[in-house]
């Protein structure tokens, strides 16, 4: 009987190692620019996991664990999983914005060169053309054209102007890119999105 262990005597393990988040890495020496639209967004977000989302899983846990064994209790163990998983997206977001350095692109509205926020339009060498916008990181969404400013179309496009032509180093090799148009959100318009 050596084998038989009861599950009244059984715990399962909660470590903090799942909860650490590994922030995606910022280039040596830099800052983790944001647009105010991506920083409304990321703040947003954080405020509904605070105070709507949380309390109601809180809730449904505390009301699952009053229904006594908690082993066998779906409710209880859904509701734990999904607490530690806002819970690691709150200090996500949290550390985030505290690292946030708000650059509004509206600020260069009307100018040809690229900078932070840019929307650019460029021709690659087989005459593909693209539209991207340089973002902050945690707002960068490829789906939408929203490329983050470390990625290596942004460096290679940043502070070159209208008509340059720049180099691109890509896994295939170099290939060269002509900037066509620049734009800026004007003021008042919203910008990374």
């Amino acid at each position: 009987m050596l084998g038989f262990m009861s599950k009244a005597f059984t715990r399962e393990i909660e470590t903090d190692e799942d909860d650490e988040v590994a922030l995606p890495p910022l280039p040596a020496g830099s800052r983790n620019y944001i647009t105010p639209t991506g920083y409304a967004c990321l703040r947003a977000e954080l405020m509904q996991l605070i105070d709507h989302e949380r309390p109601k899983v809180v809730e449904v846990v505390h009301w699952a664990a009053s229904n006594g064994d908690r082993s066998e209790n779906g409710d209880y163990i859904y509701g734990k999983k999904r607490l530690r998983e806002i819970d690691r997206r709150i200090r996500f977001l949290t550390q985030r914005l505290e690292l946030a350095v708000i650059a509004d692109p509206t600020v260069h509205h009307g100018g040809d060169q690229i900078f932070f926020g840019a929307t650019v339009r460029y021709v690659e060498e087989n005459g593909t053309e693209r539209n991207i916008t340089i973002v902050g990181i945690d707002e960068a969404d490829s789906l939408q054209g929203q490329v983050s400013w470390i990625a290596p179309i942004s460096r290679a496009l940043l502070k070159s102007r209208v008509g340059d032509v720049v180099k691109l180093v890509t896994p295939a090799g170099v290939q060269e890119v002509e900037v066509l148009t620049v734009r800026y959100p004007a003021p008042g318009e919203r910008a990374g999105r």
